[in-house]
């Protein structure tokens, strides 16, 4: 049977029931159908799967994330991104046009997050820097809010970890390139971005908010200069 299949087979037999009173789709940001498996299932899933196919080929592993993410269940596109996570020598090796193919078949917060959130570390990002900044540059000009939403997030791991100048720039011009937007699944991202370089580039920050602070969304103005003062979320 083939990988997908497997796995497949798997999240249906964990299926769990509808909540009654939560409207998932609706918190996520998409319609697409959910098996309801819970997220600590789906971990224990992947790491039984992984244990039992050590001598999956790079090729087989993208060819199953493909799958996964083109499929029907928002649990399979969430559980792709628990793949990419366990999977630290087949993700080191991912070209990152695979990023924004995977990306075509992902709506909505949850389901953009769970593949760029914190799968893709900043030493993996600067050994390919080239493919990733042009890569990420270009969803920051996407007609997909899906995209651009993903350019943000992309980076939120990256600047917490470095004080790599390639990061802050870069997350600094994605941030103008997309201030002037009013989507929720936007300025949650600007906001989230702006918190995380803090850690390594408060000085910028600090400068950045005072320089746009009338164009910036104002949840993100408002977020950040909280994190600067209480040093909370």
């Amino acid at each position: 049977m083939p990988l997908y299949n497997q796995l497949l087979s798997k999240l249906k037999k964990h299926s769990g029931k509808k909540p009654k009173y939560f409207d998932l789709s609706k918190y996520l940001g998409n319609a697409n159908p959910s098996l309801y498996v819970s997220n600590p299932t789906k971990r224990k899933i992947t790491k039984e799967f992984l244990a039992k196919h050590k001598d999956v080929s790079q090729k087989e592993f993208i060819d199953l994330l493909s799958r996964l993410y083109r499929g029907r269940y928002t649990d399979e596109k969430s559980i792709a991104g628990i793949f990419l996570e366990y999977s630290k020598a087949w993700r080191e090796k991912i070209d990152p046009k695979y990023v924004d193919m995977w990306l075509d078949h992902l709506v909505g917060w949850g389901e953009v997050d769970s593949l760029c959130q914190s799968n893709f570390k900043a030493e993996e990002m600067l050994r390919n820097w080239n493919k990733w900044k042009s890569l990420i540059r270009k969803l920051a000009q996407s007609r997909n809010i899906n995209k651009r939403r993903a350019s943000l997030v992309l980076l939120t791991k990256p600047v917490a970890q470095s004080a790599e100048k390639k990061f802050s720039d870069l997350a600094f011009e994605n941030i103008k390139e997309l201030e002037r937007e009013r989507g929720v699944i936007i300025t949650k991202a600007i906001s989230w971005l702006l918190r995380s370089l803090i850690r390594n580039h408060r000085k910028k920050v600090e400068v950045f908010l005072k320089e746009y602070a009338q164009t910036l969304p104002k949840i993100a103005v408002r977020e950040t200069a909280r994190k600067l003062t209480t040093g909370r979320k």
